[in-house]
């Protein structure tokens, strides 16, 4: 019974974290910590670091304290949040920074309708290089229209 009240926890951690992700890139991203993110639409740095890469940091940190918690104060269910928060963190590695922006050269051939839809929604997002009139701020979810 344990095992599925993990599962469940995980898995709604994994959703809540794309709604997180929305609400914290349209919110705060391209808000008061613009100056953080605005090198990420800009590309006008020397590094393959960006400024916007601390937002990752800040959740892997809290990933890591909820590990913590779990493994060292015996909080039950901190296990599955942390793996739900460090599950996401993985998928937006790989979409957004491999797959999308090519921060590695991996995953260039895929494609098919959703990929296709991905990529279009976030070129969308990133033809505003200011902080203000953008759209699609999500991750994984993207609106039916650019799948057509």
């Amino acid at each position: 019974m344990l095992a599925l009240f993990w599962i469940l926890i995980f898995f709604g951690t994994f959703f809540i974290m794309e709604f997180n992700a929305w609400f914290t890139h349209k919110y705060i991203m391209h808000g008061f910590l613009w100056n953080l993110h605005r090198d990420h639409h800009h590309k006008n740095h020397n590094s393959w670091f960006e400024r916007n890469d601390v937002f990752f940091i800040f959740y892997a940190v809290v990933s890591m304290i909820l590990f913590y918690l779990w493994n060292y104060k015996n909080v039950l269910y901190c296990f599955p949040i942390a793996l739900g928060i460090l599950a996401y963190g993985v998928a937006y590695f790989i979409v957004h920074d491999i797959f999308i922006h090519q921060r590695f050269k991996w995953l260039r051939n895929i494609d098919n309708k959703y990929v296709r839809g991905l990529r279009r929604a976030h070129k969308i997002h990133h033809k505003h290089l200011g902080k203000s009139k953008g759209e699609n701020f999500g991750m994984l979810m993207v609106p039916f229209k650019y799948f057509k």
